[in-house]
């Protein structure tokens, strides 16, 4: 520990010793020693307390994930009387339990793969990474061992895992990190503002990105492509929403060269973007599809891969070669995990929560878009109860602000001062609240976010980042 650290730790208080104890994910860590943590103490409902008693409406919810809000009785009575019934099991060696299967026949019912098996996990991470590694035990169980390559997006989020995280799309998940592993290629982001040519159409963006996947597996070989991963709203690469014609041509050269298609809807699973889940918005029938997050609404750490019966069979097949199948974590389908996962898809059902968000889309998504025209914000963009207000220095033209400056950071940072949370990502601020939010609770979010871009606005122009 710095001498800093450790004279800072003597305090005591939370946040200094946070700072001598933690080292913290996703985080400007210089930043972080400077400033040290928001210390957050209980929730309830969409808003949560720090230890100083204030209270911030949690429109990020949590990471992408509160769906259900905090402190739901009903899911918290269920995880207790798992844990006194079967405080843990697991399904190595033919084991099983009742929870496990229930979800795994709640799951195949609900998502867009037909016929689909369940493999469990504990992370977006993990489900993305046992997919590279079922996809490549696939082809070689069905004699295409050439066939191992992944095509992923620049912009897209897939995880941390070195599998996962040379998925992800994203340069400070690479850096330092030596990724991505070989075998992974990038494609263009769907982000037609930020990405289109002088002049270029919509239609005609759309054309010369399926020109670039097509010419990227031609350059490949398509004997070597197994598959193309890809969310159907960019998450943490800003909340990119493609156009509507997108989906369409790329799964049109997928079919064309026999390559998979696999669904990460680990933030757009459940609701999210207006229909159950994303492929149901964007019409993609995918391969195989990965869910997390709100699977459980975070309340447990829980992942699930589905994957369609016939990759099982030459699997399983293959797996009988070597005596077992040689993946699968220590908490794959924990028992409390699964309980509390099928108990908020109750809920869900049972409180009509995917049809309560559907109807407070258009509220929502009008509410991110009144900040459009506003002096630095140079687009609000977004689907469903998902969205996101990128800040700009001359919007006009399309000029963002200097990376070094921290923008985003600054308005998020106004934002908890006025008693809100949303979520940085660059000068790119994203909002994701739960699914429980009510219209009141919308448009707060909305006033608290105003005040801070008014601060924000009022310190870009002091600092000379801006003219005027």
């Amino acid at each position: 520990m710095s001498q800093r650290l450790h004279n800072v730790a003597q305090d005591g208080t939370p946040e200094a010793r946070d700072l001598a104890s933690l080292l913290h994910p996703n985080t400007n860590l210089v930043v972080h020693e400077q400033s040290g943590p928001l210390v957050l103490e209980s929730a309830r409902g969409v808003t949560v307390y720090d230890r100083h008693g204030k209270s911030y409406i949690e429109a990020m919810g949590g990471l992408w994930c509160t769906a259900l809000g905090y402190g739901d009785e009903e899911v918290a009575e269920t995880a207790a009387e798992a844990i006194r019934k079967m405080s843990y099991g697991h399904l190595f060696g033919s084991k099983s339990h009742e929870p496990a299967i229930a979800l795994a026949e709640q799951l195949k019912a609900m998502v867009p793969v037909e016929d689909g098996r369940v493999f469990y996990g504990c992370s977006g991470s993990d489900a993305n990474d046992t997919q590279i590694k079922l996809i490549r035990y696939y082809f070689n169980a069905i004699g295409k061992p050439e066939k191992k390559k992944f095509i992923a997006r620049w912009k897209g989020y897939h995880g941390v895992t070195v599998a996962s995280g040379s998925l992800t799309g994203l340069p400070p998940f690479h850096a330092h990190f030596d990724l991505p592993m070989a075998g992974v290629h990038h494609v263009s982001a769907p982000h037609y503002r930020r990405f289109a040519e002088p002049g270029e159409s919509e239609a005609a963006f759309v054309d010369r990105l399926a020109e670039e996947l097509e010419a990227t597996i031609l350059r490949e070989g398509p004997d070597t492509v197994a598959a193309f991963v890809a969310e159907p709203v960019q998450g943490a690469g800003g909340v990119i929403v493609p156009p509507a014609s997108y989906f369409p041509r790329v799964q049109a050269i997928l079919a064309k060269y026999d390559i998979l298609f696999v669904a990460d809807e680990v933030i757009t699973g459940f609701g999210r973007t207006g229909a159950p889940f994303g492929c149901d918005t964007f019409g993609i029938v995918p391969t195989t599809i990965s869910l997390a997050k709100a699977l459980s609404s975070a309340y447990l750490p829980i992942s699930a891969v589905v994957v369609p019966a016939w990759m099982v069979e030459a699997i399983a097949d293959a797996s009988a070669e070597v005596g077992v199948f040689g993946h699968g974590f220590t908490y794959s389908g924990h028992p409390v995990c699964a309980e509390v996962a099928l108990k908020v898809l109750e809920i869900y059902e049972r409180r009509q929560l995917f049809a309560h968000a559907a109807a407070l889309a258009p509220r929502f998504q009008e509410g991110l878009r009144r900040f459009e025209g506003h002096s630095i914000v140079g687009e609000a963009r977004g689907i469903g109860l998902i969205g996101a207000i990128e800040l700009e220095a001359a919007p006009e033209l399309r000029q963002t602000f200097d990376p070094k400056a921290g923008i985003g950071a600054f308005c998020a940072k106004r934002a908890e001062a006025h008693g809100l949370i949303v979520r940085p990502l660059g000068d790119t601020l994203a909002f994701c609240p739960p699914l429980v939010i009510t219209e009141a609770e919308i448009e707060q979010v909305f006033e608290r976010f105003a005040l801070a871009l008014d601060d924000t606005l009022a310190y870009v122009r002091a600092e000379g980042l801006v003219a005027g």
